[in-house]
């Protein structure tokens, strides 16, 4: 039974495509699958309905997807393409008049604590303003129904959170975004998970990402039912690059909804 609906609300990397300036064959392309706004996910199952990650996007990216309720957001790490649309939660807190329960590691919490400190300071909240609930993730949690793993993953010099939801007593979905490597342990939480969506920003090796080929050889070892391909730059053109990938392994593209 399929209990849980995934919106891909963005799909790009840290730029975004089309890229400022730029008159690549991708940025230039009339696909619309080549367009892609910063990297999140919207979450939806009977009892919750939750987003991964607010970049700056994400007012555009609710609108376009029509989302009128928001029970969470869980955060993957605080680089800006991730947390700049954290002020456009105010509009869920005002329309239902309560605290938004947000979840992030503690450094990540940090972060958004100092980014947005108005937020998080004591002053009484206007009815209007964001009013985060923070929940640091320290291992597993649930949200309704659906139970969330944590795993780590390093990207550069921080590390991200990955996430593995169980539903059901079965692995329904791997989230594992910005990440250069997927260390031995990840592998095993997510090992025959039903789908794998997994950081694949360009064909060439990049310090702080997955490369294509980096995310084939991690999809070789988990062994998930179905994978899409995220986070990815202007070097990947959505058609070219399904047409070089087995079936059960696509590309994401901003909009596309699927059911686990």
């Amino acid at each position: 039974m399929r209990e849980i609906e995934i919106t891909f609300l963005g799909t790009g990397t840290s730029h975004g495509i089309p890229v400022i300036g730029c008159e690549c064959r991708v940025c230039k392309s009339r696909d619309p699958r080549d367009k892609r706004l910063r990297t999140g996910i919207f979450v939806s199952t009977p009892e919750c309905a939750f987003c991964v990650d607010t970049p700056p996007d994400f007012r555009t990216q609710c609108l376009r997807e029509g989302i009128q309720t928001l029970d969470a957001v869980v955060y993957t790490h605080s680089h800006s393409d991730h947390i700049l649309g954290f002020d456009d939660l105010r509009r869920f807190c005002e329309v239902e008049d309560r605290q938004m329960p947000i979840y992030g590691s503690a450094r990540t919490l940090s972060d958004l604590a100092r980014v947005f400190q108005y937020a998080f300071d004591d002053s009484p909240k206007f009815r209007t303003y964001v009013r985060p609930e923070a929940h640091t993730i320290d291992g597993p949690f649930f949200l309704g129904e659906t139970r969330l793993v944590p795993i780590s993953l390093p990207h550069g010099r921080i590390e991200t959170t990955g996430l593995v939801f169980h539903r059901g007593g079965r692995k329904r979905l791997a989230y594992m975004t910005d990440c250069q490597a997927v260390p031995a342990e990840a592998e095993d939480e997510a090992r025959g998970v039903d789908v794998l969506v997994i950081d694949a920003l360009r064909h060439a090796p990049h310090s702080t990402h997955l490369s294509i080929d980096e995310a084939l050889a991690v999809v070789d070892r988990i062994r998930p039912g179905m994978t899409y391909f995220i986070h990815m730059c202007h070097d990947v053109g959505h058609s070219v690059t399904e047409a070089m990938l087995p079936p059960e392994i696509r590309l994401s593209y901003d909009g596309l909804r699927i059911q686990v």
